[in-house]
């Protein structure tokens, strides 16, 4: 049974969103496809924050999701916070089309994403590799241009 959840991105003026989530099974990796307009050319950090809470636009969401303690890292890495997904990339028309997995991600259990915050950022993300003074924390990604909470779907 495929599970399925859907975040809407909005934010600063004119950068919106619509990222998908699909999980065939637990313990499988999860699909995210989907598309952000409005972005100024080039990378964007790309994360899922600790709370779904948008009550003071996007920086009541917390941190970066990192149940097990990590440092902050890319997606390929051993080293990282579960909600770390790297970056991605707007073409010159503004527009960055997403198509990732990530099997750190799940949709059901105690560290299920559902109800938490995408985020994309101003700014690229160093993967924590930076050598900046928040880049094992932010990967030095910039302000938060839009987010939306993961909600549930049919």
């Amino acid at each position: 049974m495929s599970l399925k959840s859907v975040c809407v991105l909005r934010g600063e003026p004119g950068v919106t969103g619509t990222v998908n989530f699909q999980q065939e099974k637990n313990g499988d990796p999860v699909k995210v496809t989907g598309e952000i307009s409005g972005l100024a050319p080039g990378q964007h950090g790309f994360h899922i924050h600790e709370f779904g809470d948008n009550t003071n636009g996007c920086t009541s969401a917390g941190p970066h999701y990192n149940p097990h303690g990590k440092e902050h890292g890319g997606p390929e890495d051993e080293n990282r916070h579960v909600g770390d997904l790297g970056n991605v990339t707007a073409n010159a028309d503004g527009v960055a089309k997403i198509e990732i997995k990530d099997s750190q991600l799940s949709l059901t259990g105690p560290l299920s994403i559902i109800g938490r915050t995408v985020v994309v950022h101003a700014d690229v993300d160093d993967l924590g590799k930076g050598g900046h003074e928040d880049s094992k924390t932010t990967g030095h990604a910039g302000g938060r241009l839009a987010c939306g909470v993961i909600g549930i779907t049919k």
